[in-house]
């Protein structure tokens, strides 16, 4: 079987088995999944959701954002982790949007990952899900890194190379629903310790294959 028809049969099944997959943080425009991107770097997506409602009563815009200090920003994100850090990364992301792009979310890759806390991974979950954007490219998180090197989709082990591969079997209307899929699969039964017998992918998952 080729990697291409084995990562459609893949998909195929777990949009199956889970119907409902999504985003699981909570958002209703591409200011409020930047902020809440970036604060789940090394953080759960509940622990987020937990600190969003207060921070955008806060600081509902970039704007309101960006005349924020550090300082200011942090007893609303300090019950998640690297909340100095992040907290200094939302101060600067919001002033660099304000003073260089006239207060606009850029909806360019190249020009998302210059923001302060920006990487490829938050881009790419901002393009997709924020803005609607189809092939900016595929959020490679550590359930996809995982379960597609478990399941042989891939053999490279960065992040960066892992998202290049899968761009290459993965047919472009599915690159922003794949991770979703992978992350619920990855909660619920392929984790640390799989459990094969309940998944639906085990006959042609190569983890399964090995054993």
């Amino acid at each position: 079987m080729k990697l291409s028809e084995k990562a459609e049969q893949i998909i195929s099944r777990l949009q199956t088995k889970y119907p409902d997959s999504k985003v699981s943080l909570n958002f209703s425009n591409p200011y409020e999944l930047l902020v809440g991107t970036i604060l789940s770097a090394q953080a759960t997506d509940n622990s987020v959701n937990k600190v969003l409602p207060a921070l955008f009563l806060r600081y509902p815009n970039i704007k309101s954002l960006s005349e924020a200090t550090p300082d200011e920003i942090k007893p609303y994100i300090q019950s998640i982790g690297l909340f100095n850090n992040k907290s200094k990364f939302l101060s600067e992301m919001a002033r660099f949007v304000m003073e260089n792009h006239n207060g606009e979310i850029p909806k360019v890759m190249s020009e998302l990952i210059k923001l302060p806390g920006v990487g490829r991974k938050t881009a790419n979950v901002v393009m997709g899900n924020g803005f609607g954007i189809m092939d900016s490219g595929i959020t490679v998180d550590t359930h996809v890194i995982r379960l597609s090197q478990r399941m042989g989709l891939t053999k490279s082990t960065t992040a960066d190379k892992i998202e290049k591969d899968l761009m290459k079997i993965i047919p472009i209307e599915n690159w922003v629903s794949f991770t979703p899929l992978f992350i619920d699969h990855g909660r619920t039964i392929c984790g640390r310790s799989p459990k094969c017998n309940d998944c639906p992918v085990f006959e042609i998952c190569d983890y399964f294959l090995s054993l």
